[in-house]
């Protein structure tokens, strides 16, 4: 709230005013050093967001039990900047194209840092994979979109179609545009919390073992309902997605192989997470720290590992 959010709330109204101000050419150009400025700030306070989410991850996974035995954390402060800046940097420079390069760096600080038993995680997804993933699934689909949607609008602008005529024509357009985009969006979902889940731990390898078309469908039935309900049905998606997903990672080794799940409890679940959303509307955002740690908490009590037979060849 003091590091970030007001400061942030801050600049933003600041570069609104001096948006709104007068267009008149000389004027703009005298207010574009200021507006530079606050840009800085701004980029300055992500850095700021990022050093703090560092602190919360920490204690997040400090806070973390298994069979009465807690996670451990040994990342400094120092290791964390050493790889957050030059990946900011660098992905700013390449317009994002460092991105996934970055991701797998700042994934992967966390993972070995994080042990269990002195037993630490590596994750081992690639940076080259992420971002063939993005532009595969992502960004050439995207442009695809956006090219028939420029193509119809100025077919629109030649024929000289009336405005109550082009305002249904677009309003169609736009439905169209938000079905594809949906249609875009989960695949790559999919595809990328994939290639994310792919971590080893001592002598296993972890990973999710999920079929596309099912899986695709599963996450499309919970973005609809939750469209449907205008919201109200979003927590309730997030775990039964966790409980469809949790059962489909595996940690596979030579001897032993186990499964993830999660005992789900739709209504009760439903309404305590509801619950602490409320609380922490109510409280202005106060009461957020609590309604993290007992979500948290109640998510993880509730999720177990099982031995699993490993079929003979």
């Amino acid at each position: 709230m003091v590091f970030f959010l007001i400061p942030y709330v801050y600049v933003q109204f600041k570069l609104q005013g001096l948006k709104d101000q007068s267009t008149d050419p000389h004027e703009v150009m005298n207010r574009l050093g200021e507006m530079l400025q606050w840009y800085g700030f701004m980029f300055l306070l992500i850095v700021v967001e990022y050093i703090i989410l560092f602190f919360i991850a920490k204690l997040a996974i400090e806070a973390i039990e298994f069979k009465e035995k807690s996670l451990s954390f040994a990342g400094k402060i120092n290791g964390y900047l050493s790889v957050l800046v030059p990946g900011f940097l660098l992905s700013l420079i390449t317009l994002g194209i460092y991105s996934p390069w970055f991701m797998v760096k700042m994934i992967n600080f966390f993972a070995k840092n994080s042990s269990y038993e002195s037993d630490s995680f590596e994750f081992k997804g690639k940076g080259g994979d992420l971002f063939v993933l993005i532009l595969i699934t992502l960004i050439i689909p995207m442009m695809f979109v956006m090219s028939g949607i420029m193509i119809f609008a100025f077919t629109m602008g030649m024929k000289g179609t009336m405005p109550t005529e082009a305002l249904g024509q677009f309003s169609g357009v736009a439905i169209i545009m938000m079905l594809a985009v949906i249609l875009i969006v989960i695949p790559f979902m999919y595809n990328y919390y994939k290639w994310i889940v792919n971590f080893s731990f001592k002598n296993y390898s972890i990973k999710w073992e999920t079929n596309f078309w099912s899986s695709v469908a599963t996450i499309l039935g919970q973005v609809l309902l939750s469209i449907i309900t205008i919201g109200i049905y979003v927590p309730l998606a997030y775990l039964r997605l966790l409980n469809y997903f949790a059962g489909k990672t595996i940690a596979r080794s030579e001897i032993s192989s186990k499964k993830f799940g999660y005992d789900i409890e739709p209504g009760d679940d439903f309404l305590f997470i509801w619950g602490q959303l409320l609380l922490t509307i109510i409280t202005l955002g106060i009461y957020y720290p609590w309604a993290f740690c007992k979500v948290l908490n109640r998510v993880l009590g509730k999720s177990y590992s099982e031995e699993i037979e490993i079929e003979k060849v």
